[in-house]
């Protein structure tokens, strides 16, 4: 069983039944402690990692006891951003075998292969062709997003106020803002660099310390400030601390050369801390996407460790489960060898922010790589009505994140739809079409966990509140392929730090894999247009 990691005072001690057994990590700067736990629950024996399983190798798979949750914390702290995200799905599907396209050339696939996509390094599709498959037949889908509400750099971010250096940023999606004052912030993203031979490259950079933070005004200054709520102006008042304003005649600054400048887009004290970070000059970094990210690693919480505290669960957890879900269920040869359809998923980028760009679900790169992998299974002989019975036949799951009903606002949950955490997926319904979910995809959802003996929920909103969105009708109505929306269960949605329930993640996996390996028999009994 492997190691537990959380973050303890030095003076903490722990109750007698966990039986701890202290190890510090050389790696981690910060008071770190591992135990053990003998905490089972009754859809999956958590691994009792409360940071990260894996060795330096980052190699996967389920515990001894067939969870999966210290992978997904895995996957968590490595994904700080959509490119990071996209990056450790690619390492995964390599080390898994499946083999990378590219979007500019020529693809050659066959029955029983495994491939995958990316595009912008933050969108990412990967299929698996089984081995019966003919042309015409169907797509078995999940698809997710990679991106979350988060701080993203402005162009031009370097600005100073009252002796610090600050960072200009934008707000990315709708966040709970306020959650994030007061957190110890770094930046995390991609950059283009120049290469010694004149050509660029796409890095990712991540500055793991602690580098910024957003402090919060004390309340002796803003005495109503409990009574009238926290209603910070996000322009002038979200504005990251980098660091005290240096002295530009220090001859320390002028022999490292970060004195400042106005004409810097970006304070040159960043820019060497990203180019030490990438390893090159500060000239050689020619653009940059940074996000704002949280520090604080995700691990598991509360009494017996039931809970998942982290950042992007929504909605890298939908993300991890479906990518896992996919090579999981053709792992071996075997897998693949009585299937007569193509399983796949697709993770896009921009959700957050209405997924209208070239990296997002309002883009046709779902249905291009469908009409790509008919044609070319088909030796370039489909025809477009072969490329519509398959996507007749086809079936999407949308996986977004749910609202788990809160225990102190209940009353915000319509009051027969209430998901709880550890309950399963949650079946989303909206009859204006928010969510596209209809009472027959509905219906072959649950039967796959019927069949499976896994548990369900369903969801609608309140008619009096407004109902929230997904990818599911962007995709649905896109070509008319069926679609049904799920999410799993979680609390702070939105915020710096999100909980969902560690059962719902391996309920979750084992639906998603139930789907891949069961829909077709299920979809087969029924009949609607005939």
């Amino acid at each position: 069983m492997a190691a537990t990691v959380a973050r303890l005072p030095l003076t903490h001690s722990l109750p007698s039944k966990f039986n701890p057994s202290f190890v510090l990590p050389s790696s981690l700067s910060f008071p770190t402690y591992i135990h053990r736990s003998p905490f089972l629950r009754s859809f999956s024996s958590v691994s009792p990692i409360l940071c990260s399983s894996q060795s330096d190798s980052r190699s996967f798979g389920s515990d001894s006891n067939g969870s999966i949750v210290g992978d997904l914390l895995d996957y968590l702290n490595e994904s700080w951003t959509q490119f990071h995200a996209t990056a450790e799905a690619k390492r995964q599907l390599l080390d898994a075998g499946f083999d990378l396209l590219s979007e500019n050339e020529d693809w050659k696939l066959k029955p029983g292969g495994r491939y995958f996509f990316t595009r912008n390094m933050s969108c990412l599709v990967a299929f698996a062709v089984g081995k019966e498959y003919v042309s015409g037949n169907g797509f078995h889908a999940i698809a997710a997003h990679t991106d979350s509400p988060c701080l993203k750099l402005k162009p031009k971010s370097a600005s100073s106020k009252s002796g610090y250096l600050m960072v200009n940023v934008q707000t990315y999606g709708g966040g709970l803002w306020h959650t994030w004052f007061d957190r110890d912030l770094s930046v995390a993203g991609r950059a283009i660099v120049r290469a010694s031979d004149g050509s660029f490259v796409h890095r990712l950079v991540k500055v793991k310390r602690p580098l910024l933070r957003v402090p919060t005004l004390a309340i002796h200054l803003d005495r109503t400030v409990n009574s009238e709520g926290f209603k910070p102006n996000l322009e002038t008042q979200l504005v990251p601390l980098l660091a005290t304003k240096p002295d530009e005649s220090s001859a320390e600054l002028k022999e490292k050369n970060v004195s400042s400048s106005s004409k810097d887009a970006h304070h040159p004290l960043l820019m060497q801390i990203l180019s030490d970070d990438l390893d090159c000059k500060v000239e050689d970094i020619v653009s940059l996407e940074l996000n704002i990210c949280d520090t604080q690693p995700s691990c598991l919480g509360g009494a017996n460790n039931e809970f998942i505290f982290s950042g992007r669960l929504d909605n890298l957890a939908s993300s991890f489960c479906a990518l896992r879900a996919l090579i999981d269920s053709c792992e071996s040869s075997e897998s693949l060898s009585t299937e007569h359809d193509i399983r796949m998923i697709a993770l896009f980028d921009n959700e957050e922010v209405g997924s209208d760009s070239c990296q997002g679900a309002g883009a046709p790169t779902m249905f291009q790589a469908m009409r790509r992998i008919v044609s070319s299974l088909g030796n370039n002989q489909a025809t477009e009505c072969t490329f519509d019975r398959a996507i007749r036949k086809s079936f999407l799951v949308s996986a977004d994140m749910a609202h788990g009903v809160h225990p102190n606002f209940a009353d915000k949950h319509e009051e027969n739809h209430r998901p709880q955490l550890h309950k399963g997926l949650v079946i989303k319904h909206n009859a204006n079409q928010r969510y596209a979910t209809s009472g027959i995809t509905s219906f072959l959802f649950k039967e796959v966990a019927k069949l499976h003996d896994l548990p369900i929920q369903e969801f609608v909103v309140r008619n009096d509140m407004g109902c929230g969105s997904t990818i599911g009708p962007i995709l649905a109505s896109g070509v008319g392929i069926r679609t049904v929306d799920c999410g799993i269960p979680q609390l702070s949605m939105h915020s710096v730090r999100e909980i969902c329930g560690t059962d719902d993640i391996d309920i979750a996996y084992r639906h998603f894999k139930a789907f891949y390996q069961s829909f077709s028999s299920v979809d087969r009994k029924l009949v609607v247009d005939d």
